[in-house]
């Protein structure tokens, strides 16, 4: 294997994997000890919940595909019990398929019932296969937009075709041949049949939006049943005459036949029955894993809130915690009531902090969609077997599985249950309900399969052409053909948007400026050559590059441009959109390196240094900023990369040049690293940076933050907070500690910090001041870990003197546990961490200038925890910064936090060169 491959020390090779049989959880399994078949309160409640709601649907459903009413009831009972005991998604519910409504009902009126049952063993035998070759990933690549478009257009279709049916006449074949007849139908309007289904959408509506605790109380029950069985009842009293459910004898119950017809039109059925039967499973499966985790996490939450965290017994404090007292008036309700109590941790208990406390477990395995696949073929397979309808997930009935609080498949399954016992032992009721209430709630679920929040999100992503292609194909020529035009129109699309590519040409005084906007392929070569091929030869030239994909093609027809332009004494240069200079794609200079590998293992394993060439670069001076790496060693007012120093893109891509050494050499350890770091900088960043630094030499710094963090070599401050020269005051100790201005020493005082805070609140005149802590701290480790015995005479322990305070504060039983994005710190260290972030804020706000800039309201105070090995930033609440809340809560800081993040395109460079996380241990005191 190549050198240059970087070692991916985080992924675990194939043959060390544990086995199936060992026990250990794999990725997409469900969690180990499931088999055994638990049956709680919640899930009873919710079985029951469920099975309320599964009724009138199979039936309505059932009516809508005019199939046998049994059918329905078949399909529900087999969904429930079989793909409840074998899916890979437990609180998911199966039944009879909306979205095959369409389909089956066409199926149903060509083959007739017998054939499609038929047709439905075959659907399952083919889902069985898909699901044992681990196909159901691969099914989720179908563009959210054709999945959608195509529910929406099936959707549309039941509503039609229920439309019909509430107006007292029967459907017709086709969703087109339904809209025809619509207005016909109007002229036969009978009013009994329309009212009862009017009561029943209405009931549907406003059930749920019952105020009041009376309305609380009656919400409990299912909207589906209460609009249904208030149907039934004014039916009975108003209309008796009207048309009702008419459940055959189980005796007559049709079974499959060998199906009769054309082998290929037969086959082309059963795969149309398999994809939209697994595309909805598959998507109501992701759909019940996004509703579980939600309710895991407000559970976790509450818990947090409500529950004391189980003791503990954390590594000794630096400091004897005082003895216990009363409770304070101020004490914390969340915190354990005793001074040595510390935060549950995972290793200790050997379960995470929320399922200690009795709620479900924090990290929630995601469902196993193979299996689940397999599992709605074997129910399909028995379905068609049985004579029932083609079996899917619901998105419906599994949401309100979830939401009525079950905790495992137990509830799926009772659900199937008593869906089988009210099929033997209620028919006499069932025959009661009008067919228009069935319908009118089938319309609704049929309506409500156009979501606006789908067209709205593909709208957002330009995706709208494609959605309303599969809906008019679905409408119009059916499932199979809406999804095939559906894919025609997306492919049409990706290609179009591949393929357009704008080249611009513009004079600048005595050169050209050549702006490319979009993706270069060999489809724009011929244009891309065309408008190179006009500009005079021997000029000067910028081309500006906006895309972030080039291929081969592209490349070298731009290439033998550039080097005839070369030839004739031009000068060419290559940037991106905001300016900055950039480097050939990685993979036409035939190296491995990214702007990683500098900092996974400090050097880039390629060819050794020396100087670019015309062959191997896109410009004509120097690499690529992404050679630089993130570390700075001195600037007082912060240094580092910015948005653009060494990320992806194009203006992070570059060559080896400059990061020192070939492949088998040994890396340059002391003076001789920080030399070839500074070689480097000069090199290839000073070029880039030195108008930027000149300006700032003039001007003065204006930083408008004061950063104080720890002094630890894998906090980089200047790439977690994307900021470059004059961004930042910056202090870092050991420990990222803040010392009160009245402490005391034997030395006389340690007034460092306290000159920084001084000097960048009333001098500088600085906006905030950030205290940044870190997991893993050493500082807060040694505070945790140390003998009461120690000797205290030290420099080192002279200094976390400091952090005192914060052992005190999480020892202390009048404030409440740190917890960082919902849950508590997963052992004693990491509370120590959060812990001293907010006691350091604390003791800012003692320092004269910070409290007089407080009051005038003119400066903010922020906590920030860094976890370095999830590379995940967390921010302190406003309120617990300002000192305001009694809860100390860190929230995560998500990809699109800050919409006002630097961004001006400048390539901020490093004062160092290649350096970067664990090389420079860095002290500003």
């Amino acid at each position: 294997m190549s050198a240059c491959v970087p070692t991916r020390h985080e992924r675990t090779p194939r043959s060390s994997r544990p086995p199936r049989a060992s026990g250990v959880k794999r990725p997409h399994s469900p969690p180990p000890g499931g088999r055994r078949f638990r049956i709680a309160g919640a899930d009873v409640s919710a079985s029951i919940t469920v099975f309320l709601i599964a009724v009138p649907m199979s039936l309505g459903l059932a009516v809508a595909m005019d199939a046998p009413l049994a059918a329905g009831l078949v399909s529900a009972a087999i969904g429930g019990i079989v793909a409840g005991l074998l899916g890979g998604t437990p609180l998911q519910v199966s039944g009879p398929s909306a979205g095959l409504t369409v389909v089956t009902a066409e199926l149903i009126q060509i083959y007739g019932w017998r054939t499609t049952c038929a047709i439905t063993i075959g659907a399952g035998l083919l889902q069985i296969l898909l699901g044992s070759l681990r196909a159901a990933r691969s099914a989720l690549a179908v563009s959210p937009a054709i999945v959608h478009g195509t529910l929406a257009g099936i959707g549309v279709a039941i509503a039609l075709a229920q439309l019909h049916i509430v107006l007292g006449g029967s459907p017709q074949s086709s969703a087109m041949d339904n809209a025809r007849a619509l207005p016909d139908q109007l002229a036969r309007f009978s009013p009994a049949a329309p009212l009862i289904g009017a009561l029943t959408i209405t009931v549907l509506v406003l059930w749920p939006r019952l105020p009041g605790r009376a309305g609380r109380a009656v919400r409990r029950i299912p909207a589906a049943l209460a609009s249904v069985a208030l149907a039934t009842a004014v039916a009975a009293l108003a209309t008796p005459g009207i048309a009702r459910v008419d459940l055959p004898s189980w005796r007559s119950h049709a079974l499959p036949e060998l199906p009769q017809g054309p082998v290929l039109a037969l086959a082309t059925a059963a795969f149309t029955v398999m994809l939209v039967a697994s595309l909805e499973s598959l998507l109501a499966a992701v759909a019940v894993d996004k509703l579980t985790a939600d309710r895991a996490a407000i559970r976790t939450d509450h818990a947090a809130d409500r529950t004391p965290p189980a003791s503990s017994t954390p590594p000794a404090p630096a400091v004897p915690p005082s003895p216990p007292s009363a409770p304070a008036n101020g004490q914390a309700p969340d915190r354990p009531a005793g001074p040595s109590a510390s935060p549950p941790s995972a290793r200790s208990t050997g379960r995470p902090p929320a399922q200690d406390a009795g709620q479900l477990p924090a990290l929630l395995q995601r469902s196993d969609l193979d299996r689940e696949l397999r599992a709605q073929g074997i129910a399909n397979a028995l379905a068609g077997l049985l004579g029932g309808l083609p079996v899917s997930g619901g998105a419906v009935r599994s949401s309100a599985n979830v939401r009525a609080g079950a905790t495992g498949r137990a509830s799926t399954v009772l659900h199937g249950v008593w869906v089988l016992l009210a099929a033997v032992l209620l028919v006499t009721v069932l025959e009661w309900i009008p067919l228009a209430a069935l319908a009118a709630l089938v319309m609704v679920v049929g309506i409500q399969m156009v979501s606006f929040a789908h067209i709205r999100n593909v709208h957002r992503h330009r995706e709208f052409l494609v959605y309303g292609a599969t809906i008019t194909g679905v409408i119009a020529f059916g499932v199979l053909k809406g999804v095939t035009i559906g894919i025609t129109v997306a492919v049409a699309v990706a290609l179009h948007r591949l393929a357009r590519t704008r080249v611009t040409v513009s004079e600048q005084g005595e050169r050209y400026l050549v702006t490319i906007r979009g993706q270069l392929t060999f489809l724009a070569v011929p244009r891309l050559s065309r408008t190179l091929g006009q500009l005079p030869p021997g000029v000067d030239a910028i081309v500006e590059l906006d895309g972030f994909f080039m291929d081969h093609a592209a490349y070298e027809s731009i290439q033998d441009w550039r080097t005839t332009q070369l030839a004739q004494g031009a000068r060419i240069s290559f940037t991106g959109r905001s300016g900055g200079r950039i480097a050939e794609p990685a993979s036409a200079a035939h190296s491995c390196c990214r702007p990683w590998t500098p900092w996974r293992n400090h050097h880039c394993h390629g060819n050794p240094t020396g100087p670019t060439t015309a062959a191997n670069t896109l410009h004509d001076t120097g690499s690529a900023v992404g050679t630089a790496s993130p570390s700075h060693a001195g600037s007082d007012s912060g240094s580092g990369p910015g948005p653009h120093g060494g990320t992806a893109g194009t203006e992070g891509t570059g060559t080896n040049s400059g990061l020192g050494g070939s492949a088998g050499m040994s890396r340059p350890t002391g003076a001789h690293r920080l030399l070839s770091g500074l070689s480097s900088f000069q090199r290839n960043t000073a070029p880039l940076v030195r108008e930027e630094l000149a300006r700032l030499a003039t001007e003065g710094q204006r930083p408008s933050q004061l950063f104080i963090t720890c002094a630890d070599s894998r906090l980089v401050t200047s790439m977690i907070t994307s900021s470059g020269p004059g961004d930042l005051f910056t202090v870092r100790n050991v420990g990222n500690l803040v010392p009160t201005p009245d402490t005391e020493s034997p030395a006389g005082g340690d007034d460092s910090v306290a000159a920084a805070i001084e000097y960048a609140v009333d001098v500088l005149r600085v906006e905030s001041i950030t205290v940044c802590g870190h997991s893993g701290c050493g500082a807060m480790q040694a505070l945790l870990g140390a003998d009461p015995g120690t000797p205290r005479t030290t420099p080192l322990w002279r200094w976390l003197r400091h952090g005192l305070p914060s052992l005190e504060r999480m020892a202390s039983r009048h404030h409440s546990w740190a917890r960082i994005s919902g849950r508590l710190p997963t052992d004693a260290v990491e509370q120590l961490c959060l812990t001293n972030v907010v006691q350091q804020l604390e003791h800012l706000r003692a320092h004269e200038a910070v409290a007089r800039r407080l009051a005038e309201g003119t400066l903010q105070l922020h906590g920030m925890y860094f976890h370095v090995g999830e590379a995940q930033a967390y921010l302190l609440t406003e309120e617990s910064s300002s000192g305001t809340e009694p809860h100390e809560v860190f929230d995560r800081v998500g990809s699109g936090a800050d919409p006002d993040a630097r961004d001006d395109g400048t390539d901020h460079a490093l004062f160092t060169g290649p350096s970067g996380p664990g090389e420079l241990e860095r002290t500003r005191v």
